[in-house]
């Protein structure tokens, strides 16, 4: 018998800890092990809840607000950098006397553009007496078109002055927005051809030879790059880049392509 207790003593101790006698226990002290379940997710929740607090004073802290107010600040001091309004060298829709005007940095081949022109043109519309719309050239490098877009818009007014270069743009963003603007539009390929932005120039009432003439030069080259530059310069970084100028010197940008219902709220504290 003495050469078995190791053993029995080992079957007690394995025995402590078989699935039975956890089971008991927790049986035994189901109401102590749910209460320490409560208090540890209680403890958990408090200390999301003190963390999230926490942020949000620190988001709205005074230090906070200053550096928001700074960074607009500073923004809206670069926007006076946007060069003038100028009505004999400008492409506008609406009064060119009007209180407000709205200059857009624009890409023919953005599709925030695209959804934002009718909005411009509706709200030029309403605010026939209030307000003029410039058109100014911004066109993305990885849109592969837009560059030559753009020339051809400057080679029709050139051509044929601001109305036709109006009906030219508005020609343009239908066709973008169908897509029937495209001589090859495949999932691998959308090009489209210099002829078939000549065919639009003319339909707009340009003269086809003269457009042709003016993209082959690359006489506009150079200035839709500038437009581009300059509203770099004064802080636009995307299309459409539309900055609200009041005769009262204030300056607002717009943040891209705004329902008209938004954009109409912006516009009321500058009429």
């Amino acid at each position: 018998m003495a050469g078995k207790k190791p053993q029995i003593v080992q079957e007690v101790a394995a025995n402590r800890f078989s699935f039975q006698v956890f089971s008991d226990f927790v049986n035994q002290n189901f109401s102590l092990i749910i209460i320490l379940l409560m208090a540890f997710a209680l403890g958990f929740l408090s200390g999301s809840l003190w963390t999230e607090n926490k942020m949000l004073k620190n988001s709205t802290s005074p230090t906070a607000a200053a550096d928001t107010s700074a960074q607009a600040a500073a923004a809206a001091k670069k926007l006076k950098d946007v060069p003038q309004f100028d009505a004999d060298k400008d492409h506008y829709r609406g009064n060119k006397d009007a209180k407000v005007v709205m200059i857009e940095y624009s890409d023919y081949e953005c599709p925030f553009c695209n959804r934002f022109h009718p909005t411009m043109k509706a709200i030029v519309e309403k605010y026939s007496n209030d307000i003029v719309w410039v058109y100014r050239h911004f066109p993305l490098s990885f849109h592969t078109h837009a560059q030559v877009l753009a020339e051809a818009g400057e080679c029709v007014a050139k051509d044929a002055g601001n109305d036709v270069f109006w009906k030219f743009s508005d020609s343009v963003y239908e066709k973008m927005a169908d897509g029937s603007i495209y001589d090859v539009n495949t999932a691998e390929k959308k090009s489209i051809e210099t002829a078939s932005i000549v065919k639009l120039a003319q339909a707009a009432g340009a003269n086809a030879s003269a457009v042709q003439a003016c993209l082959d030069s690359k006489e506009m080259t150079q200035f839709v790059k500038d437009q581009m530059a300059a509203a770099s310069k004064a802080g636009i970084t995307g299309t459409p880049g539309t900055v609200i100028i009041s005769k009262k010197g204030n300056r607002e940008l717009v943040p891209g392509a705004l329902p008209i219902e938004k954009l109409e709220t912006m516009l009321e504290k500058h009429l």
